[in-house]
């Protein structure tokens, strides 16, 4: 299915003597907004002391040139680059932070949608800086902030050549780090990434792609030009430019025009644009508008699902394929192992539990067919408004083959055991909807040498960054829970706008069925996990994998991501305060599964690389209920 989204390009200008004209030319040409300087970047003002303190006339152009509603959305102001606000010398300082509140009050009384500078040194030399823009984004609740970084170090390509001496470059993204974790990581600053000729290593990009980048400017420096003369990008800056693309960003084309038309800069740029924002598979298609989007686990135990999330989960073209192939394999060896032990062909009993709207008990039937091996198939399910829809099936598709059971599955007597059991109460951590409990009952009316499917499934966690989930909790507050409770609870989440700051590692596992003599499914471990670079841990991503039958397996964990499988996305467990990472830091983090007689939760905290209290202790911000 072809996405429509047009792209969002905008047109840099150094300076702008006749601002309808600059706004007209933008438009002809397609661009959808303008970047303009507030004032003229040669108009130095002086507050303090100097022959300008007194220069009468305005210092910049009236506000009644535009309509509020084009302030409003078609201008992007840029502050004044000789703006020095951290200067060791005291008047220069003075003038530097009276310019800049000058011009900032200008930008408010605008309604500009955003103003943006270029961060070129690290927070050491901008403290103030910080400082001034972090009250006025405390001050103001509709100020945006682009910070200009570049996504290489100038400073690399001088050095490029220099064999002499081993000199560390540091990363832009340490800049921009530094200055937002100042700022508090406001949620109103964004970073605008200027492209450059040079581009870093492969994972300096992924990390940038868990930063809240709003903009890519591209100088039209960087184009080249094919045969027919018209401007395009190298590959390495195409690809670059289309895995931001799923960031939903804008764009800003900055320098000279070079060529007969500033047009065909867009026009290419919405080729690549295209390109980059259409999917690449399944599960992005699926997933396009819930992109980082926080959601509540499902609690299918404790709650009736809707006839709306069953029919989600039913359109997974993958899943139920792959279960019917684990149950055709279980069918053809339970039948085998019977007619080898000279038994009279027989007929299995299959027990499908937590049937929900039937598409288990198609699998079965399905699999039962190939197999050419006869089947009895009780199918239960708690949920009275679903055992209608199975009613339903009964008589017009599923006939006499199959028994429903309107019960709670750890309530029921089973009239006989099962050959093979067959469930899917899984959720994107494994075991967070319960299925090791729903299972260790259940257990009860299958066979001693009976099947379950699955036969085990294992969670898997990782550290990860994103300071856009950050600042989604952090907005979330209700009166009678615990202040900390949106970071102690773990949330269903397509994660986009994301880094990954190591590998993940498996975490719990539960085996089906469990003949343990004393079945517990409290569990904990502690896992350590090495940064691969600097950044900023927020929380911890989680997923898991299933065996349901010998070797026939389901996965989310990325590298291992079951092709086309829509039914999960990960889970993500917050931390209440953002960690500082540096490359090779240790990340040690204790997690707890707990269980009590009516509930069961997750405890989790860091130790390293330094202590962090203890999230939801004794379950008192999230439980799941039995």
């Amino acid at each position: 299915m072809a996405v429509h989204k047009p792209i969002s390009c905008g047109l840099d200008f150094a300076t702008v003597p006749d601002l309808s004209n600059c706004l007209g030319a933008a438009k002809e040409a397609q661009y959808e907004f303008i970047c303009i300087p507030l004032v003229h970047p040669q108009f130095k003002r002086e507050f303090i002391s100097g022959v300008a303190k007194n220069r009468p006339g305005p210092f910049t152009r009236a506000d009644m040139i535009l309509r509020t509603s084009d302030w409003n959305s078609l201008v992007v102001g840029k502050l004044s680059p000789y703006i020095n606000v951290d200067s060791k010398i005291p008047h220069v300082r003075e003038n530097s932070e009276a310019t800049l509140n000058q011009e900032l009050s200008l930008a408010l009384h605008l309604g500009l949608p955003a103003i943006t500078f270029k961060l070129t040194d690290n927070i050491d030399n901008n403290v103030n800086l910080a400082r001034i823009l972090n009250n006025k984004m405390v001050a103001v609740g509709n100020i945006q902030i682009w910070v200009q970084v570049p996504m290489e170090n100038p400073l690399k390509q001088s050095l490029t050549y220099r064999t002499d001496v081993e000199t560390a470059i540091e990363s832009p993204w340490e800049w921009w780090n530094g200055f937002r974790s100042l700022c508090d990581f406001d949620k109103k600053m964004g970073v605008a990434l200027v492209m450059s000729h040079d581009l870093p290593e492969d994972n300096e990009i992924e990390r940038w792609l868990g930063e809240p980048v709003k903009c890519l400017i591209i100088p039209t420096t960087l184009f080249l030009t094919n045969k027919p003369g018209y401007p395009v990008l190298s590959r390495a800056h195409q690809s670059i430019i289309q895995k931001f693309c799923s960031l939903n960003i804008q764009f800003i084309l900055s320098g000279a025009n070079r060529y007969q038309s500033i047009s065909y800069y867009y026009n290419y740029m919405d080729y690549i644009w295209k390109k980059g924002y259409q999917p690449n598979g399944p599960l992005e298609r699926y997933g396009r508008g819930y992109e980082d989007y926080l959601q509540f686990p499902l609690q299918p135990l404790m709650d009736n699902l809707e006839s709306g999330t069953y029919e989600v989960f039913e359109t997974d073209p993958v899943k139920y394929a792959v279960y019917q192939r684990a149950i055709h394999r279980a069918i053809v060896d339970k039948s085998n192992a019977s007619q080898d032990k000279g038994n009279a062909k027989t007929i299995l009993i299959v027990t499908v539990v937590g049937a929900g709207r039937g598409p288990l008990v198609r699998a079965t039937l399905n699999a039962a067919d190939m197999a050419h091996v006869a089947v009895k198939v009780y199918a239960v399910e708690k949920n009275p408004n679903a055992v209608l829809t199975l009613h339903a099936l009964k008589n017009d598709i599923f006939g006499s083959r199959v028994t429903i059971v309107s019960c709670d599955m750890r309530n029921w007597d089973a009239p006989e055991k099962a050959d093979i059991l067959v469930s899917e109460l899984l959720g994107s951590f494994g075991d967070n909807e319960l299925s090791p409990e729903c299972l260790d009952g259940a257990q009860l009316f299958l066979k001693d040498d009976g099947i379950c499917i699955p036969q085990s499934y294992t969670s898997y966690i990782g550290p990860v960054q994103s300071s856009k989930l950050y600042n989604e909790l952090r907005q979330c507050h209700e009166k009678d829970k615990h202040p900390l409770a949106h970071f102690e609870t773990p949330y269903i989440v397509y994660l986009n706008n994301k880094y990954q700051i190591a590998n993940e590692q498996s975490l719990f596992t539960f085996s089906h069925p469990n003949r343990d003599p004393v079945i517990n499914n409290t569990r904990y471990e502690k896992k350590t996990f090495i940064a691969k670079q600097n950044s900023v841990l927020h929380g911890f991503v989680g997923y898991f994998d299933v065996a349901l039958y010998e070797d026939v397996t389901l996965s989310i964990v990325p590298r291992a991501h079951s092709p086309g499988m829509l039914s999960w996305f990960p889970i993500f467990f917050p931390i209440k305060e953002p960690i500082q990472i540096k490359c090779g830091n240790e990340i040690e983090v204790h997690f707890w599964r707990r269980c009590s007689a009516k509930n069961v939760w997750y405890e989790w905290c860091i130790n390293k690389p330094l202590p962090l209290g203890i999230h939801n202790p004794n379950g008192r911000s999230y439980t799941i209920g039995l």
